[in-house]
């Protein structure tokens, strides 16, 4: 049991023990002694889901990062390779089986693919001469982490980029299967609320996976309420804006070098931005960083802040800041202002319309008034400024999003909603003063910041909601924008 994974209302420890068995059964597949050659990526994850401890009680005796030429040398009979289903991947695989030194005694190989088997990786492997090597060759499901009481993440660390510039939904369907293992353990959820185009798949990809399902109704009564299918391109404001919270602070801080003066001179602009003031123009303090050839992470983020609460710059004002940045920094980034443009992120303005204080208004996404020491709104988590995402979650537990029609037709994609029906039996009878549950799945990453104005609003007195949140990655404006950045060759 982990502790801190059964202190919410929804008790995560069922899923993290859903995804040990399925772990402990694999590995007493393979019998006798093992060892695990660990594609990198992939120990963070299972760090949270299964200590050394569970896998030494499976007689595992060693662990290798993958790597290129031959095996470390390992007296065990099994050699278990976990790995995502990447082609590099497999070539590194190839090399170590084939490198394995005849002379020794024969060693059994297996492959556990996470979270989906390939049949490209597979036929990879078998134009490389080693797939008939594998005697066991089978997926783990691990598709949402517990991290928290209240938080699950698919770690999916190009989600984003997959699913909006180059239009692979690959992230999209092991969302949808995530969902189902949690409607399988949790009970079916009653209503899906949507608002972009990926969620409109992941939900339409949920409805046929529904039906594809062989063996009866789910008979776990229900502990969600309703699920919220989130896009990130329907709130891009929110990550470029520097977290003030302190896990936020921690998570933005932590790798990045900042005298507190130039820190103060950031937010202030950052500020203004938000709050309507001079995003039509060319801004000062962005000439000085560019200039100064501050971090190209810091210009972007903030020439897409710009950009994002303008609903686009001017031709002119974008086709200076695109001078000066190939100018500084290098022409090779050429392809990386074509990202962003394309991500939404960095734009011209269309139609000569700035739709953004619509809104700002509508949605009160500028508080000016914030008392941060006892907040009572979620603008405390970014100094005034309430993130876009999470206001469209409060604002349909109460009073529901017709009263903001017009604001969910300028925001991108559709909005929509599905009533999931549930057996006579099921139907949840609500007590007096019990809240609703709402899980709020983010695709393409949600923030610290998010999170903490999540949190604030399930402690409300009476807010009437608690919520969980599932999301493909936890990011920072950072992190996302260097995901967004092609690495010059």
């Amino acid at each position: 049991m982990a502790a801190h994974l059964s202190y919410g209302r929804v008790n995560l420890n069922v899923l993290r023990e859903a995804v040990r068995r399925e772990l402990r059964e694999f590995l007493d597949k393979c019998a006798g002694s093992k060892a695990i050659v660990w594609d990198e990526y992939l120990t963070g994850p299972f760090g949270l889901i299964a200590q050394y401890s569970l896998l030494k009680e499976h007689e595992v005796e060693k662990m290798f990062t993958l790597k290129g030429n031959r095996l470390p040398a390992a007296d065990v009979k099994n050699i278990i390779f976990f790995v995502r289903p990447r082609l590099e991947l497999m070539d590194i695989i190839a090399e170590n089986v084939l490198s394995e030194d005849r002379r020794g005694p024969a060693r059994d190989f297996h492959i556990l693919f996470v979270p989906r088997r390939s049949l490209l990786c597979e036929q990879r492997l078998k134009d490389l001469g080693v797939l008939g090597s594998f005697i066991h060759r089978e997926e783990y499901s691990l598709d949402l982490i517990p991290f928290d009481g209240d938080l699950l993440s698919m770690e999916s660390e190009g989600a984003f980029k997959e699913c909006y510039l180059e239009g692979d939904q690959t992230s999209l369907y092991h969302a949808a299967k995530g969902l189902m293992t949690l409607q399988a353990l949790y009970g079916t959820i009653p209503q899906i609320f949507g608002k972009g185009e990926c969620a409109r798949q992941v939900a339409n990809m949920m409805v046929r996976m529904k039906r594809e399902l062989t063996g009866g109704q789910n008979s776990v009564l229900p502990v969600f309420d309703n699920l919220l299918l989130l896009d990130r391109n329907v709130d891009l404001l929110t990550p470029l804006a520097t977290q003030l919270t302190y896990e936020g602070l921690i998570d933005e801080i932590y790798g990045i070098q900042n005298t507190s003066e130039d820190f103060f001179d950031k937010l202030t602009v950052e500020q203004e931005f938000m709050s309507g003031i001079d995003t039509d123009k060319v801004n000062n303090y962005i000439e000085d960083c560019i200039a100064q050839k501050h971090p190209l992470t810091k210009v972007l983020r903030l020439v897409c802040l710009q950009s994002v609460c303008n609903s686009g710059l001017k031709q002119k004002v974008l086709d200076y800041y695109k001078r000066e940045i190939l100018q500084t920094y290098g022409y090779e980034h050429i392809l990386t202002l074509h990202n962003l443009e394309k991500a939404g992120l960095l734009r011209p303005q269309t139609g000569g319309r700035n739709s953004y204080p619509t809104i700002r208004k509508t949605l009160r996404l500028w508080m000016d008034d914030v008392n941060e020491q006892n907040p009572t709104d979620i603008s405390y988590v970014y100094s005034g400024y309430a993130p876009l995402s999470v206001r469209l979650a409060q604002l349909l537990s109460r009073p529901g999003w017709r009263s903001i029609e017009e604001v969910l037709r300028i925001l991108p994609g559709p909005h929509f909603e599905e009533r999931q029906p549930l057996p006579t039996g099921l139907q949840k009878k609500r007590q007096p003063g019990e809240n609703r549950v709402t899980l709020v799945f983010f695709l393409g990453g949600v923030t610290f910041a998010e999170i903490a104005a999540l949190r604030f609003l399930s402690q409300l007195e009476d807010g009437g909601t608690e919520y969980v949140i599932a999301t493909t990655k936890l990011l920072n404006g950072s992190s996302w924008i260097e995901a967004l950045m092609e690495k010059p060759f």
